[in-house]
């Protein structure tokens, strides 16, 4: 499997502030890294010349962008339409929740139009991936 052929794409919502965000993300990457297909990884340990290791990191590329809430939504929903691809979506119910289970029960409670998205990460084949963020801002602290 070439490099170029799965992309990783972390989408955050333009309203969220950069320390949110980076917890958003990381949040994201983990539920990425547990659900996603055995290629996702790299090489599992790379050790150093002085014989320590190191843990391998994705060998596909991940790309931080920012949206509009909206759009944030709506890629969200195109993403799930598309079951070639893997999906972690994060509801503000993730930020305002203390417990797995105070998540769960808010999460329950509520249909999916009135979830609030702060960010997501979408996994898969690079074109299927390009076709909902192909157009997505770069994140950066401006």
């Amino acid at each position: 499997m070439n490099y170029e052929d799965k992309k990783i794409v972390g989408i955050i919502a333009t309203n969220v502030e950069p320390a949110i965000a980076l917890n958003v993300i990381g949040h994201l990457a983990i539920s990425i890294g547990k659900y996603s297909d055995s290629e996702i990884m790299g090489k599992h340990i790379i050790n150093d010349k002085s014989q320590i290791e190191h843990l391998g990191i994705s060998k596909f590329p991940f790309i931080i962008t920012k949206v509009k809430p909206g759009k944030l939504k709506t890629a969200i929903d195109m993403a799930k339409d598309n079951n070639n691809l893997l999906v972690a979506d994060y509801p503000r119910d993730m930020l305002d929740t203390r417990t797995d289970e105070e998540l769960v029960s808010s999460i329950n409670s509520k249909e999916n139009d009135q979830l609030e998205y702060l960010g997501a990460v979408i996994y898969g084949n690079t074109k299927d991936v390009d076709e909902i963020t192909g157009k997505f801002q770069l994140w950066r602290l401006d």
